[in-house]
């Protein structure tokens, strides 16, 4: 609801594009730089109590927000900080949560379910959350949205602070975290199949999934819509994400985790390809669910190749490298889609993107296809 309300308010406030990429940027951008170190952290320390910090933090931060909107001072520049500082928060946030996921799964093999589970839940709250601010923005205004998300804390916190958990402190390691990284890209630059995942990934993070910080400008002039046209346009891509979660949950066996992703990548292209032409609303908004489709089956079956396929003892360095290439390079590509759509428009910025998104998986078909010839010369 807050990611929501701040793009609609940015956008409302300056009518930029370009300021929309920046916003965009800096809540993803502590996630490429503070990743490594936030893992070392969470490894060396109680993660339960990190976790209440990071939402304790993110509370003041809420309230912040609120404040400042609820009192009528809609300073950008104050918007923009604090949209920094919760993307700090969530690089430490995000990276706890993930590792304490197997503390609070009493037997191992419930973990994929746990996971795929978490997955869901997260796609869901992007559909509910855009929905809902969606009608409280275009009902009551973008201070009670703000309000709301403050007030949301308090459940969160009651909850963690009912919740009995037995975490076991990790010994300091001997080695630094920077030979660590080391170690890891050696393993990952190594692995061929990994290192052209990771490098497809890093593409279509960098050039087609920041396709969504143009929502706004699509909703609000192309569309001639207002807030709840843009929740619109979140929860279609929220939809399509959670068809994939309750497929990719589903799977039995990572067999064919290739091919969906190939699929995938094809599906996620094309449908930002339509998206661009799309001439009426309900259009636009089925080629942005088949969006959320492409792109969440492509992100979740790379992440669940990389922890199926990478040895144990770097499988965590491996991942890390997954949550840099993705979550990592959407603020920058934020910020070039901004900049892109400035220079030629929304529709023919989206065209790009699309573009971009096939070329990378037909060279991927094509890396893919050439590994295989030459190593059926070698045998």
């Amino acid at each position: 609801m807050q990611k929501t309300a701040v793009s609609w308010l940015v956008y409302q406030l300056t009518g930029s594009a370009l300021l929309l990429g920046v916003v965009g940027f800096v809540s993803l951008i502590p996630s490429l730089i503070l990743s490594p170190y936030a893992g070392s952290l969470v490894d060396r320390h109680n993660r339960f109590k990190i976790l209440i910090i990071t939402q304790v933090v993110s509370m003041i931060q809420a309230g912040a927000l609120a404040g400042i909107i609820f009192f009528g001072y809609n300073n950008i520049v104050l918007i923009i900080g604090l949209s920094l500082l919760q993307g700090v928060i969530n690089a430490f946030d995000v990276t706890c949560r993930q590792s304490l996921m197997v503390e609070l799964v009493d037997h191992k093999e419930d973990l994929p379910n746990a996971i795929a589970l978490n997955s869901t839940m997260t796609n869901f709250a992007r559909i509910a959350g855009p929905a809902v601010a969606g009608i409280i923005l275009s009902t009551f205004g973008t201070d009670v949205c703000f309000i709301g998300n403050f007030l949301s804390y308090i459940p969160v916190l009651a909850c963690l602070f009912m919740m009995r958990l037995n975490i076991p402190v990790i010994a300091k390691p001997i080695k630094g975290i920077w030979t660590e990284l080391e170690e890891g890209f050696r393993y990952v630059s190594g692995d061929k199949e990994l290192s052209s995942m990771i490098m497809m990934l890093g593409i279509s993070s960098l050039f087609v999934i920041p396709f969504n910080t143009l929502m706004p400008i699509f909703a609000k002039d192309i569309f001639h819509g207002d807030a709840k046209t843009f929740s619109w346009f979140e929860s279609a891509a929220g939809l399509g994400s959670i068809i994939s979660a309750v497929y990719l949950a589903n799977l039995t066996n990572s067999n064919n985790l290739i091919k969906i992703i190939l699929i995938a990548g094809g599906i996620f292209g094309g449908s930002l390809l339509l998206l661009s032409f799309a001439p009426q609303l309900p259009i636009a908004l089925l080629f942005m669910a088949l969006s959320g489709v492409g792109m969440m089956a492509q992100t979740s079956a790379i992440n669940t190749y990389i922890q199926t396929h990478s040895i144990p003892e770097m499988r965590g360095r491996a991942i890390s490298y997954y949550v840099m290439a993705y979550q990592g390079m959407i603020p920058v590509g934020s910020l070039l889609i901004g900049w892109l759509a400035n220079v030629i428009g929304p529709r023919p910025a989206v065209l790009v993107e699309g573009l971009i998104g096939l070329t990378a998986t037909g060279l991927f078909v094509y890396y893919r296809s050439r590994s295989a010839a030459v190593k059926a010369i070698h045998h």
